[in-house]
């Protein structure tokens, strides 16, 4: 069996990646306050941080319907399953990946004495280095792959589309259970499937010898999601995407995705759209056919007064000739909300809690934007965040108004 372990791996987050997660548009430079704030957390980190990752091969990968057996464990994802199909896979590799407790320890310390600054962006720091280690796991693997006339598939994760976040502690339990040696830090799985370390990630890379199939299908190459400078394996440019699966699965269907429609039936009064459209939302196109969006949700506690508070809504979608696919999603409180720490649930002992599943919810990931129109979701109109169907249901409001704005403007209205 092969294992990888690296209990002190290099980060070097790019700028970009970094401002990506801070939800600065592209080509942003640091400047003022946010170059003061950037640098801290990266300094914090240089000197306290204590990252690192495991790898291991799998020592036997079946495919049967849509289900995943990884050394005798079942695993069911749909999307996984389709990918290792395409790519005719043989095997994969189990990687665990953790920015380490430390990171997270000292985010808790600077939320404690009222630095919400010095929080957001040393938590973000720490989110950009996990991205940061799965990348260089994947260079790692690429590397012994192309010794051996092997090809690396796109990594997945409980939690991405069409993976139940619920089978996270079989994962976990399965990466422990073959490992010869433990893991090189903390790392265990709470009853939500939520990771501790709360920077941690779990994820399967495939491995096929199918070099052609891999380069025909460019869904099939890690490249594209892979942001490794001068790397000696790359096949393919690097384009930012959640999911590289557009090709695949139009391979599969023997068609593309269908094209964007504008003969929609909103959930929400077409009145209220266009109003947030115009108020609450920021449309950015960028050279490469893609969108950057941000949608501005203002709301109230339910308790505490009604407090008012307001939440930022960053959202990427991929070219129109894909169907705007969701690439990139994120929800965090707007600068300078005081707001969201009145939250009842917030200010109770499942603060961690809130926050994790805040930032770990992405609905619609990886889909089409028109599939908000047929998403079945809950209906929650209260303020606050407290309970996953309103933060559903904002969700749904942010892609709602976004499909909105689109349709309108191919319209030309």
């Amino acid at each position: 069996m092969m294992e990888l372990i690296d209990t002190a791996p290099a980060i070097e987050v790019p700028p970009a990646e970094y401002a990506r997660l801070l939800g600065f548009p592209p080509g942003h430079v640091f400047d003022g306050r946010a170059a003061e704030l950037a640098a801290l957390a990266r300094d914090w980190y240089a000197q306290k941080g204590r990252p690192w990752f495991y790898a291991r091969r799998c020592e036997s990968l079946g495919l049967t319907g849509d289900q995943i057996t990884l050394d005798g464990e079942v695993f069911t994802s749909p999307r996984l399953h389709s990918t290792l199909s395409a790519a005719q896979a043989t095997g994969a590799f189990l990687v665990a990946v953790s920015a380490g407790t430390e990171a997270e320890e000292e985010s808790q310390t600077l939320w404690r004495d009222e630095k919400p600054d010095e929080y957001f962006f040393l938590e973000i720091y720490a989110s950009a280095v996990v991205e940061h280690l799965v990348t260089r796991a994947a260079a790692r693997l690429c590397g012994w792959a192309d010794g051996n006339a092997l090809a690396v598939l796109p990594h997945y994760s409980p939690g991405y589309p069409e993976w139940d976040i619920m089978q996270q502690p079989k994962l976990l339990s399965l990466i422990q259970r073959g490992a010869r040696h433990a893991l090189p830090g903390p790392l265990e799985c709470l009853d939500t499937g939520m990771l501790k370390p709360k920077k941690s990630l779990l994820a399967v890379f495939g491995i096929t010898p199918q070099l052609e199939r891999t380069q025909r299908l460019t869904g099939l190459i890690p490249c594209q999601n892979c942001s490794l400078a001068n790397c000696a394996y790359r096949r393919a440019p690097y384009r930012r995407t959640n999911t590289a699966l557009v090709e695949v699965e139009a391979a599969s269907a023997g068609e593309r995705s269908t094209p964007f429609g504008v003969d929609a039936r909103y959930s929400v009064n077409t009145r209220a759209l266009q109003r947030w459209a115009a108020e609450r939302l920021t449309l950015t196109p960028q050279d490469d056919g893609t969108i950057d969006a941000i949608f501005r949700y203002d709301g109230t506690t339910c308790s505490n007064m009604g407090r008012p508070l307001a939440y930022h809504y960053f959202i990427k979608l991929g070219p129109r000739g894909e169907g705007y696919p969701l690439r990139e999603m994120s929800c965090a409180p707007a600068p300078g909300d005081e707001g969201h720490k009145y939250m009842c649930r917030y200010i109770s002992m499942q603060r961690d809690v809130l926050i994790r599943a805040i930032e770990n919810e992405k609905p619609l990931l990886g889909q089409p934007l028109g599939d908000v129109l047929t998403w079945t979701r809950s209906s929650s109109p209260a303020g606050c965040y407290c309970d996953a169907s309103s933060r559903e249901h904002k969700w749904g409001l942010a892609l709602e108004t976004l499909h909105f704005a689109l349709a309108k403007r191919k319209e030309g209205t």
